[in-house]
């Protein structure tokens, strides 16, 4: 064929400036589309000789990508298919170009237009986001086939011609522009492998290629010649049979946390165990999902689920396909069957999309129930760095919730564990209150409470831990669940309001003293912040007690949390209770002298202030030298 010339019809003049435009905020991308398409190419070979439309020795089916900085050039070769004249014109000049023109129309302007580049057959255009001119040299793999050279310098225009080529097989070469240099470093393409390509089930082999030009000093010698070419040792970048593409029965827990340290070799904790999915009905789907010890802040967990199709990276915000508390696992999920080149909405309206996100959410749930029913010790040893994660999806998905009612639990200050409804069980005898509701005592800090603890289980009551970001949301959905069941942490009133009996204590002071009491303590505290209240306690329990509202402090946390505009509507407000029985506060009663009774009442609510550590600055200087002084 002699050389020959033509003109794309297009009614975008052209289209390369506006492929740029749309992917410039993600324009490393290239690589993985070249690559894609080279590892497509390789397999494509394997089915024609396996279906026996191809006869040829297949040979060393890889990949390379070959970085000439000298002469400013990416290549990407492959050893597949190959393509002659006729299939460029028909692959490259008409489907692609149209391909392009559908593209502009239907997503110009619009958000997640970089993740749509495969979509239309732009796979092998997004290579002039970073080149001025780009090469095709093709040998295809029919026999006698001759090879073929396309070229492109980001016009509508393009030439083909006969060339000499000894492999079967595709080079695409990258003249890179001047914008885009960065791409002729070795570790940023380096960088690009290991995001993109690190699990290609074909072998993806990077290396460097110097050329020297003729001696300057004009010596000969044999092996001097117009180019001398250099190749660095090339070396393999990707793992072509990742776990997750192996069968469950072929692997054991080694295999698991080695491919866990290959995912995240800055990961030092191993994770607390792993999910393997393989489905291939009514969808297809594999993957390794690994728990991890969950910290503290839940945001610093997301975006560790990486989502390839058919082992090719695609992204590591996961959002729309699994639920919103799936996204603290990390691991890799697999699947063909997710349409990942359209936008947001129509990825959460999409039926395969659901069933696969219920199917995850299942086979999560399925797994914490085995584990609980098959070793519970087990599982309760892990079941502190697994709270966070059951709460959350308790909160925030209703069908693992309901599965979760049969394995999530709840720990006592003793440390024991209990199902909730065995813990309705286990307490209800003795904290059933006159209402008939069963009241859940909790601390978040038993060491900061360890006063209030005490009371309680001084009183033969048992007290659960419950602390972190989500306990308050997670108590009030747990109300909402378990029927006649109220939560109270124990600083929130005096044990006998917690849980109301029938039986009161009498009150040694009469509402007259009360009344004569109350201003002498009002005095003593910021009025806007404490609020005086009398009860009749046992006299062995403190003087004063401080307890803040169930209600008001659960809103105060929860919109803290939340970020709430309206935070201020719930000032920090706390009840000081004074023990009516207490005999100290009946000292304080009796004191005749009116600045020793001040100093007393003073004394007594600092130490109730002491004990919550709210006792600070300038206040507690002086309450240590006035205790200095009543010694």
């Amino acid at each position: 064929m002699s050389m020959k010339t033509g003109h794309i019809s297009v009614e975008t003049e052209n289209i390369f400036p506006i492929i740029k435009k749309f992917l410039y905020s993600d324009h490393e991308i290239f690589l993985r589309e070249l690559v894609s398409n080279a590892v497509d190419a390789s397999q494509k070979l394997k089915v024609l000789a396996k279906k026996g439309e191809y006869s040829g020795e297949l040979g060393d089916l890889k990949v390379e990508v070959i970085l000439n900085k000298d002469e400013k050039t990416l290549t990407v070769r492959d050893y597949g298919i190959g393509m002659n004249a006729e299939e460029i014109d028909k692959y490259i000049n008409q489907i692609a170009f149209s391909g392009a023109e559908e593209f502009v129309k239907q997503y110009e302007g619009k958000d997640g237009a970089e993740q749509i580049i495969g979509h239309f057959g732009l796979g092998f255009y997004s290579a002039f986001m970073v080149a001025r001119k780009v090469q095709i040299q093709s040998l295809a793999r029919h026999e006698n086939a001759q090879a073929v050279e396309w070229e492109s310098n980001g016009t509508t225009e393009y030439s083909i011609k006969d060339i000499e080529k000894a492999d079967r097989g595709t080079d695409i070469i990258l003249h890179i522009a001047e914008d885009s240099e960065e791409f002729l470093e070795e570790s940023r393409i380096r960088g690009i492998l290991d995001k993109y390509c690190k699990f290609l089930p074909v072998p993806v082999i990077f290396g460097t290629k110097t050329e020297y030009k003729d001696d300057p000093s004009g010596e000969k010698d044999e092996n001097d010649k117009v180019k001398q070419i250099s190749y660095e040792v090339p070396n393999q970048v990707n793992n072509t049979e990742p776990t997750w593409t192996k069968k469950p029965v072929d692997l054991k827990d080694e295999d698991y946390s080695s491919f866990y340290r290959e995912l995240y070799p800055m990961t030092f904790d191993e994770p607390l165990f792993h999910i393997h999915l393989n489905v291939d009905y009514p969808f297809n789907l594999t993957g390794i999902l690994y728990f991890p010890k969950i910290k503290e802040n839940v945001e610093v967990q997301r975006n560790k689920i990486n989502l390839y199709s058919n082992q090719v990276f695609i992204t590591d915000n996961v959002e729309e396909i699994v639920p919103e508390f799936l996204t603290l696992l990390h691991g890799v999920i697999d699947s063909p069957d997710i349409p990942l080149n359209v936008s947001r909405s129509y990825l959460q309206a999409d039926g395969n999309v659901k069933k696969i996100s219920t199917h995850i959410t299942k086979k999560v749930a399925d797994k914490l129930k085995e584990m609980f029913t098959k070793d519970r010790e087990d599982f309760e040893k892990k079941y502190d760095d697994l709270r966070i994660f059951i709460e959350y999806g308790m909160l925030s998905d209703e069908k693992f919730a309901e599965k979760a009612k049969s394995f999530a639990l709840v720990k006592t200050t003793d440390g024991k564990y209990f199902t909730l409804e065995e813990y309705k069980e286990h307490i209800s005898a003795i904290q059933t209150d006159k209402d008939g509701k069963t009241i859940f005592l909790y601390t978040h800090d038993k060491e900061a409470q360890f006063s209030f603890v005490k009371a309680a289980k001084d009183r033969g009551y048992s007290v659960l831990e419950l602390s972190g970001p989500l306990a308050s949301h997670w108590i009030q959905k747990i109300e909402m669940t378990l029927e006649n069941v109220s939560f109270a942490r124990v600083d929130a009133d005096t044990l006998d309001k917690l849980i109301k009996k029938d039986e009161e204590i009498p009150s040694k002071l009469t509402k007259e003293e009360e009344e004569k009491l109350k201003p002498v303590f009002e005095e003593v505290v910021d009025k806007e912040k404490f609020k005086i209240e009398f009860d009749s306690m046992s006299e062995t329990e403190a003087p004063i007690v401080l307890t803040q509202p169930e209600f008001i402090r659960r809103m105060m946390e929860q919109q803290k949390l939340g970020g709430a505009g309206f935070y201020g509507a719930f000032p920090e407000t706390y009840n000081m209770v004074v023990n009516s029985n207490h005999p100290k506060i009946s000292d304080v009663l009796n004191e005749k002298e009116k600045e020793l009774q001040t100093k007393k009442a003073k004394q007594l609510a600092d130490l109730a202030l002491l004990s919550q550590g709210m006792l600070k600055g300038e206040s507690l200087t002086e309450f240590v030298n006035r205790s200095i002084e009543l010694i």
